[in-house]
């Protein structure tokens, strides 16, 4: 399975305590990328015990180590402990002091293991976890966005210097104007964990926020030489998963990857892979470009690749070849009827 999966792959999350997998996977691909798995923005108590944090931890600070001031509070004065997530405590990232330990410990920790660092939660919306109460320090969604810019930027010369890359997750970025290009600014790249997809009947069109905004953030990266990973939500069901996938080759470039899942937080296993994977479409002949309201097409040398972004249940529109291809279903065909949310990737001999 190793060997398997570490041929398939470019980038690898791993959690701290499997740095004998990361040097595993290192050794059937020496180029694929492993990256260690650090929430960004809480402490863990079940990852103390006895008044000793554990030696491998998930975050970057451990609950019993923290400085009492590094814990974000809310209106009442009390701490954030995550909705859902029992036993994560927020922390306050705008703090300076754990700004920094916050990366050094990163760091020591993942050095000549890894190759770089997976930062989970960086955050745009102050109630993100306990929703309708914002913290004391940051009661608008701006403040706690400047408190994340800060840290990111802050931080990014330790990393550097420590020669990791650094990916954060930035999902739901598209909800707020200019955010996603403000974080990674400051970071190697980024990760949308909710890319398009959110289930097998959720999908999302096209809408200021919607869509094309997604789309961008792939296009943004590659324009800057930065890493994009985008993950879809999904049985593995046809209409998502070719929405999805159709989707991303329109921007996709040299340092972008794309990952599916079924059940939300489910890592245990590899994500699944595909055939479609595999096929070969050749170098792309130019970037994506509309063909009817919210439809688009992108032409690569072996392929071409169409998505109609209009909303799910829309009449199907009708896009005409100039040659002829073959579809996923490996009919000859030359042209698509494709509904909203739905797209196809096309093969041709070159």
């Amino acid at each position: 399975m190793i060997r398997t999966e570490a041929q398939r792959r470019s980038h690898v999350v791993l959690n701290a305590w499997e740095g004998d997998l990361a040097a595993q996977l290192k050794a059937a691909n020496p180029k694929i990328q492993t990256f260690v798995y650090k929430d960004l923005s809480s402490t863990r108590s079940y990852a103390c015990e006895g008044g000793v944090d554990d030696a491998d931890l998930p975050t970057g600070v451990g609950y019993c180590a923290a400085d009492p001031s590094w814990f974000l509070l809310g209106p009442d004065g009390q701490r954030f402990e995550y909705d859902g997530y029992g036993g994560h405590w927020q922390m306050d990232v705008g703090n300076a002091a754990y700004q920094n330990a916050w990366a050094d410990n990163v760091i020591a920790s993942s050095r000549n293991v890894f190759d770089g660092v997976f930062m989970d939660n960086a955050l745009f919306a102050c109630d993100t976890y306990h929703d309708g109460v914002c913290p004391k320090a940051y009661p608008t969604d701006e403040a706690m966005r400047a408190a994340y810019r800060s840290m990111l930027a802050n931080t990014r010369q330790k990393f550097v210097d420590a020669g990791l890359k650094t990916v954060a997750n930035l999902s739901n970025a598209r909800l707020h104007d200019g955010a996603w290009d403000s974080y990674v600014e400051h970071l190697d790249g980024g990760f949308d964990e909710w890319w398009l997809t959110f289930g097998d009947k959720d999908l999302l069109s096209e809408y200021p926020q919607g869509f094309g905004r997604q789309l961008a953030e792939i296009t943004a990266n590659e324009a800057k030489g930065k890493i994009t990973w985008v993950q879809a939500h999904h049985s593995g069901a046809e209409q998502p998963f070719r929405y999805a996938f159709a989707s991303y080759l329109l921007a996709k470039g040299e340092r972008a990857a794309i990952s599916e899942i079924a059940e939300t937080d489910r890592y245990d296993n590899a994500s699944p892979w595909r055939a479609e994977y595999d096929w070969d479409l050749g170098e792309p002949l130019g970037a994506h470009f509309p063909v009817d309201t919210n439809v688009f097409q992108r032409d690569f040398a072996c392929g071409t690749v169409v998505v109609n972004a209009n909303r799910t249940g829309s009449a199907p529109i009708t896009v005409r070849l100039k040659e002829k291809h073959i579809n996923e279903k490996n009919a000859s065909v030359s042209f698509v009827a494709l509904p909203g949310t739905t797209g196809t990737v096309l093969r041709k001999p070159c």
